[in-house]
């Protein structure tokens, strides 16, 4: 079996879930027409955006797909979507059921966003000016609208971009800036720019970023000034906020095993030049969630249909907030780095290791204590099912390394909100943070490339990483501390506050220090999970 279009016949008798709407036809009203088009064309997009307009397209809820466009790696879209007719195939991996596997079929194309690539740089610019286009939607990760460096100086690439404007722009804030220009010297016409990346406010990062580089542009005299008031406008250019999740780890062995069982050819993953690990398939868990602000001035799909919770600005915050600071991503990330120092391969193995439930379980307590509950999902429902469903799952092949990636992005978010909300608080004191400083010192002491048996281990890919273990480096070669923390402790920027000025800091030096032996990290893990676990 291949996956194509022409095999929709033997895939669906092989008990594989295919299309039932015209997708050749889909596509030519796509492309002509197009409502939505979405940059960062991963796996996240692969097997859950694009799978909820394939949801209405199934239904007959709508008749348009999906434009995909690669901001970062180009690859992609020649190797997976070009060579595949922009199809994906979707496990949804269940821990007590078998997989279900399903062909979606939404994309219309993919296009790499650069203008390097200029026959599609070129539809890009045809899609931007068209009235019918609704929205455009980003998974890029948090770190691809960043502007500046950890010194908060811009990048070389964003200074280029600065001086040459829309002509000839390559940073992913800066192209979609010139796209939105375009838009806007071909008729002004409304949309909604919607970042579904998994962090905070994401909504209002987006538009920051974009407004600075048009700022930038009308003060070197590149663009009109009447475009800045366009981007301002919501009745002209939104940016809704949202919240999404979903776990989709790198392809597994065993899903493309039994691809190759079930008489699949040709299915498997590539790395690309860029070190991205994709594959034609994606596994992906049942669990699900999106909830976007319902602020789309051209119109928009009606994704409610497909189970999105369409919501105002505050809900969005506090779901997003429940999730990315208490719920899931603090026990994720605390997971990733214990993991790794621990010698784990797997997440749900972890969930295993009593002394890591406990951490994991007492990190979501210490957050709990600030959440406000959203109404339209309960936190503690959410928390329960991520500690007793979701991480335990063995059948998602997701690794602690994976998720230790970019770390450094995901610290002020996920464990920087809840010591801020405790700082701000009257009725609460850091003094009573034990386990939230434990993952941070378990992210400090995760950087010096040592497991706990100070053997060498690779460190996950981070744009920090090169900063943060220079600083690092007397304590690794001599595994002795010497107050190396401080200076990394005291930069709010990672953490979302100065921790030296609080009682954290000394707390995780101790938890440090004593990680520093042989067999320290589960010495350390253990013995604050006897002394204050509840």
């Amino acid at each position: 079996m291949k996956l194509n279009i022409n095999s929709f016949e033997g895939l669906k008798k092989a008990g594989i879930e295919v299309p039932s709407y015209d997708v050749v036809a889909t596509r030519e009203r796509t492309l002509k027409d197009p409502i939505w088009i979405h940059f960062g064309a991963g796996n996240i997009f692969r097997g859950f955006i694009a799978r909820l307009q394939d949801d209405l397209l199934n239904q007959g809820l709508a008749n348009k797909g999906v434009i995909a466009c690669e901001t970062f790696d180009g690859e992609i879209i020649n190797k997976i979507y070009n060579k595949y007719e922009n199809l994906t195939l979707v496990a949804t991996l269940s821990a007590n059921e078998p997989s279900k596997y399903r062909v979606v079929a939404s994309v219309a194309k993919g296009m790499v966003a650069n203008p390097n690539y200029p026959e599609d740089f070129a539809s890009l610019k045809q899609a931007f000016i068209n009235p019918s286009l609704q929205m455009i939607s980003f998974t890029i990760t948090e770190k691809g609208y960043a502007l500046t460096d950890i010194n908060k100086n811009y990048l070389p690439v964003v200074e280029e971009d600065f001086k040459n404007g829309p002509s000839k722009c390559f940073h992913a804030m800066s192209l979609i800036t010139s796209l939105l220009y375009e838009r806007y010297t071909h008729g002004g016409y409304p949309i909604a720019v919607v970042s579904m990346d998994n962090c905070s406010h994401n909504g209002e990062k987006l538009m920051a970023s974009i407004v600075t580089v048009a700022k930038k542009w009308i003060e070197n005299n590149l663009v009109e000034k009447g475009f800045l008031e366009y981007l301002e406008d919501e009745s002209k250019v939104s940016f809704p906020w949202s919240m999404i999740d979903k776990i989709t780890p790198r392809p597994a062995k065993e899903i493309e095993d039994s691809l190759e069982k079930l008489g699949f050819d040709d299915m498997k993953p590539v790395m690309t030049s860029r070190h991205t690990f994709i594959a034609p398939f994606v596994n992906t868990e049942v669990c699900e969630y999106l909830v976007i602000e319902d602020k789309f001035p051209n119109g928009r799909p009606c994704l409610e249909k497909a189970g999105v919770y369409l919501t105002d600005r505050e809900t969005v915050n506090k779901v997003e907030t429940m999730k990315v600071t208490t719920c899931l991503n603090p026990l994720h990330t605390a997971l990733a780095v214990y993991g790794c120092l621990l010698g784990y391969k797997s997440i749900a193995s972890e969930m295993e290791d009593s002394d890591l439930v406990s951490m994991v379980k007492n990190i979501g307590s210490e957050g709990m204590k600030v959440v406000v509950d959203p109404k339209i999902i309960s936190p503690q429902k959410f928390l329960d099912e991520v500690l007793y469903q979701r991480l335990p799952n063995k059948s998602i092949p997701d690794t602690p390394q994976r998720i230790a990636t970019d770390t450094s992005q995901k610290v002020p978010v996920r464990y920087g909100e809840t010591i801020k909300s405790y700082l701000a608080s009257k009725d609460l004191s850091v003094d009573d943070l034990h386990f939230i400083p434990l993952a941070i010192a378990g992210w400090l002491r995760y950087l010096l490339g040592l497991d706990d048996n100070l053997e060498a281990m690779e460190l996950s890919s981070d744009p920090m990483l090169d900063v943060l273990t220079k600083k690092l480096a007397n304590v690794k070669s001599s595994l002795k501390y010497n107050g190396e923390l401080k200076d990394i402790l005291s930069n709010s920027v990672i953490f979302g506050t100065d921790l030296t000025k609080t009682s954290l800091a000394s707390k995780v030096e101790t938890y440090f220090e004593g990680m520093l032996v042989k067999s320290g990290v589960r010495k350390v893990l253990s013995e604050t999970v006897k002394k204050y676990a509840k």
